[in-house]
């Protein structure tokens, strides 16, 4: 089979696609014939050497993604031919992939591959930080770093959904856009004096910020209320400067970390959270952006184009 790999860690120019051995399937896996990869930050930490990766080199990187199965290595519950996704198997930048039956998430008919492979490592993200990072109440104000992002897209609409007023923040007029049309009831530039502009809206600060950029705690911890909250679940933009606990006791607020894998910790909690993903998006509840897709054999530029902060919503990668 051929996947995107590497074996030093680098920028983009580490990547390769070449031709490796077909997984070997252990007892309790399936094989899975892949329809469509997502592609995140995560996997560019990866190839950068900044992130957790299984295995030896050639390294394969990508967590997410949907496909049919090929071999049912005598599991009753799955057929050749099944639709499935999954959001937490590792290796998925291939043409096949051993999925362990505990991470199978049945696809639904009225979904494409494009579309699972598209939503599920973001829109469960989405999920946790609006429902177990913080547990958003109607009337509370959320801000959100890049909110013209893949997760920043979900996380808008799953914080409307709750009842909350959502403020973005974004680095170009064309992105905030594409945040406003997501739901954002309010979005300011990063290029702009945007703390200014936010306590013009909203005098006391907010009640919980999301910040995935890192080196922007700082401020994140400025424009949040007394008693408020910050969530950091991302690094985009660089190390965040070190939290003075003073500053939290003092203020009474509270950072929290977040990581998706500390919540996909079951088969029936990964299938519980993607069912309610899923039924969301089934029902218009939730819509989404048009992915912008790659050859798997394009990863180089895939890799680039997700670095270079052009891109809006999901990236994903077609074998």
């Amino acid at each position: 089979m051929k996947a995107l790999t590497f074996s030093s860690f680098g920028d983009s120019n580490v990547l390769e696609y070449i031709e490796i051995p077909n997984p070997k399937l252990k007892s309790d896996e399936i094989l899975v014939e892949m329809k469509a990869i997502g592609l995140n930050f995560a996997d560019v930490y990866r190839r950068k050497g900044n992130y957790h990766l299984k295995g030896n080199p050639p390294f394969i990187a990508g967590y997410e993604g949907a496909g049919i199965v090929v071999d049912a290595n005598n599991h009753s519950e799955y057929k050749i031919g099944d639709r499935i996704a999954f959001a937490d198997v590792p290796f998925a930048n291939a043409e096949l992939v051993a999925v362990n039956i505990n991470h199978v998430l049945p696809l639904p008919e009225a979904l494409s591959f494009e579309t699972a492979a598209s939503i599920l490592l973001q829109g469960l993200t989405a999920h946790y930080l609006a429902t177990d990072s913080h547990k958003t109440a109607k009337g509370e104000t959320v801000l959100i770093h890049a909110v013209a992002g893949g997760v920043g897209q979900f996380l808008t609409q799953i914080s409307k959904l709750l009842g909350a007023t959502v403020i973005g923040l974004t680095s170009s007029a064309e992105k905030a856009k594409v945040a406003l049309e997501q739901g954002a009831d309010h979005v300011f530039l990063y290029q702009e004096d945007w703390k200014s502009d936010l306590f013009k809206t909203i005098s006391k600060g907010v009640d919980v910020v999301y910040d995935s950029i890192g080196s922007t705690l700082t401020d994140s911890f400025e424009v949040t209320k007394e008693c408020g909250q910050v969530v950091f679940f991302g690094m985009a933009g660089g190390d965040p400067a070190p939290v003075d606990p003073r500053m939290l006791m003092d203020t009474s607020k509270t950072l929290t970390g977040g990581d998706l894998w500390s919540y996909l910790n079951s088969k029936e909690e990964r299938i519980k959270r993607a069912t309610q993903l899923f039924d969301w998006i089934i029902e218009g509840k939730i819509t989404l952006s048009t992915p912008t897709s790659f050859k798997l054999s394009e990863g180089k530029l895939a890799h680039d184009y997700l670095e270079s902060r052009k891109s809006t919503g999901k990236i994903i990668l077609i074998p």
